[in-house]
């Protein structure tokens, strides 16, 4: 099956909107979120042991934030590679060290990016705002044709855009600049994981992987065997970039 831009700035708006939906109790559109998600999975950069993971670190970091700061704030853990960005806000500094702290207690998590800021929640149309803006993101790489969109998780607090992906310095660089660009953006914080050009090669699905996929058997993503990156291990071949906000 050929994949047109079209199809997919579609697919990542549909995502958008569903969430927007969500907000307004309209959940059965999560369906197609779910329905998209197996075959994302097979072209994130990341095997898909660490896509579980960081799935699983995500939800028991949301419980431990549940029990430091209850309903005192709104406070997103995401993870990727076993890095948890922490996003959203809290009513003290207390409290924005105390999740830092219970986050960085999770099995699995190697390191984490504080990001949350100690004011008021966001409201419910910042939020939707901020859900538009993730699906403008993904659009734009999308449309920029150099730039796969899967390699990037993207997302997005008060307007401000946070950046994670197992990607080159110019893939970097490129994804920064377009996200710069969209109405609405405050800002750009990266936090990716660098790979060289010649890492990025070695994760090109061997031709294996179509038959593989056809016999039911789950190919490594982007080519990188799932035995590269035991429970307990970051990726290999990727280095831990710095935060850098532009």
């Amino acid at each position: 099956m050929t994949f047109t831009s079209h199809t997919f700035r579609s697919a990542a708006m549909a995502g958008t909107l569903a969430a927007g939906f969500l907000l307004s109790g309209c959940a059965p559109l999560l369906i197609t979120g779910a329905t998209m998600g197996a075959s994302m999975m097979y072209t994130d950069r990341r095997t898909s042991g660490t896509q579980v993971e960081d799935q699983t670190i995500e939800f028991k970091a949301a419980s431990r934030v549940r029990d430091v700061v209850g309903d005192r704030g709104h406070v997103i853990v995401t993870s990727y590679n076993r890095v948890a960005l922490l996003t959203g806000e809290v009513p003290s500094e207390a409290d924005r060290t105390a999740v830092e702290q219970a986050v960085a207690r999770v099995e699995g998590v190697r390191s984490t990016l504080n990001e949350v800021a100690v004011t008021i929640p966001s409201s419910l149309s910042t939020r939707s705002n901020d859900y538009m803006l993730v699906g403008k993101v993904k659009a734009t790489y999308v449309d920029a044709k150099d730039l796969q969109v899967n390699a990037f998780k993207v997302v997005v607090e008060r307007g401000n855009v946070y950046l994670m992906g197992r990607v080159t310095e110019r893939e970097a660089a490129r994804a920064t600049e377009l996200a710069r660009g969209i109405g609405g953006v405050q800002k750009v914080v990266r936090a990716f994981d660098i790979v060289s050009d010649a890492e990025l090669a070695g994760l090109a699905p061997p031709a294996g992987n179509s038959q593989a996929a056809s016999n039911g058997q789950q190919p490594a993503a982007n080519g990188l065997p799932s035995s590269n990156a035991q429970p307990g291990q970051p990726e290999t071949g990727a280095q831990p970039a710095p935060v850098r906000t532009n």
